[in-house]
């Protein structure tokens, strides 16, 4: 085995109503189908717990997170959000929070890590949107700046959804530089302003894809030297994907995730990676797509760690 760390949590998934279009049973599938195929062990598997509130307040406005946390948010604010609130989903959310920044934590220790979870890069410091309540990014990049354990960040963000809660957050904050390469058509209608921003055509290939990431992210790297990359690997630029609206297959995605980690590892910079949104109709299909991220991690692990 490779021993790449991987994080994962049973309270990643928690029930939803029937039908909802949020692929909640994807966390614990992706687990198990990692564990089935052998690309990992059990003996790699992390466990996080929830963070304390003043950590989460170190991004959201503490009213915000008294009133998610304890069932208080308007029925507004609710459904921007989309998830219906449970105690249970605060807890889930709140976990998936601890794993990110563990993730993170692992990753400064051992080169690479990879979370089963995360990528909820909509959230804003006083309300949540499009599936996301608080920003797994930002919060564990917030922390590990208070903690003195890094100072420089690069957030590649993959996911098909501009990263638009990371970018308004840190768009004062020197030390972290956004980067999203998303499409330009889809969700948020209101882009904010990245650090820098890649805007795709609706039904961008595999091809085209790679070239522009190609284009970018070498530079990237030499320009902001990052004590860590934050990498949000979304499976939703796939051309099944419900949400999506480009046109990457599952080889394009694999060469994605695999081009990201040993570009950052060759050129010695730790990557801690979330596995972003993804609502393929195919949960099978679904999960294989998201294991692309932890199986080219394991390559470049045993490759650069």
């Amino acid at each position: 085995m490779s021993g790449l760390p991987v994080i994962y949590h049973p309270d990643y998934v928690t029930p939803l109503p029937q039908g909802h279009r949020f692929p909640m049973p994807k966390f614990q599938l992706l687990k198990d189908l990692l564990l089935r195929d052998g690309v990992i062990s059990e003996g790699q598997i992390y466990q996080p717990g929830c963070p304390p509130r003043e950590w989460l307040e170190l991004v959201h406005d503490a009213e915000y997170v008294r009133a998610y946390c304890d069932g208080g948010l308007d029925a507004k604010a609710q459904r921007r959000i989309g998830l219906p609130w449970s105690e249970a989903l605060v807890r889930r959310t709140c976990t998936a929070v601890g794993g990110t920044i563990l993730t993170a934590k692992l990753a400064l220790n051992h080169g690479l890590a990879c979370n089963t979870a995360g990528g909820t890069h909509h959230a804003f410091p006083g309300y949540g949107a499009g599936f996301c309540i608080f920003n797994d990014i930002a919060i564990a990049t917030r922390l590990l700046k208070a903690q003195n354990l890094a100072k420089t960040f690069l957030v590649v963000d993959l996911d098909v959804h501009q990263g638009d809660g990371t970018a308004w957050i840190f768009q004062d904050d020197p030390g972290v530089f956004t980067f999203s390469m998303h499409c330009a058509v889809n969700f948020p209608g209101r882009k904010q302003v990245s650090d820098l921003d890649v805007p795709l055509d609706e039904g961008t290939e595999d091809d085209e894809y790679l070239t522009k990431l190609a284009a970018h992210l070498p530079g990237l790297l030499a320009q902001v030297k990052p004590d860590l990359v934050m990498y949000d690997a979304g499976a939703d630029p796939h051309r099944d994907d419900r949400l999506g609206k480009l046109a990457m297959t599952d080889d394009g995605l694999y060469r994605r995730d695999r081009y990201v980690l040993e570009t950052c590892l060759q050129a010695g910079y730790p990557v801690a990676c979330v596995i972003g949104g993804g609502y393929g109709k195919d949960m099978r299909a679904l999960i294989y797509r998201h294991s692309y991220l932890h199986r080219a991690a394991v390559e470049a692990y045993r490759k650069y760690s």
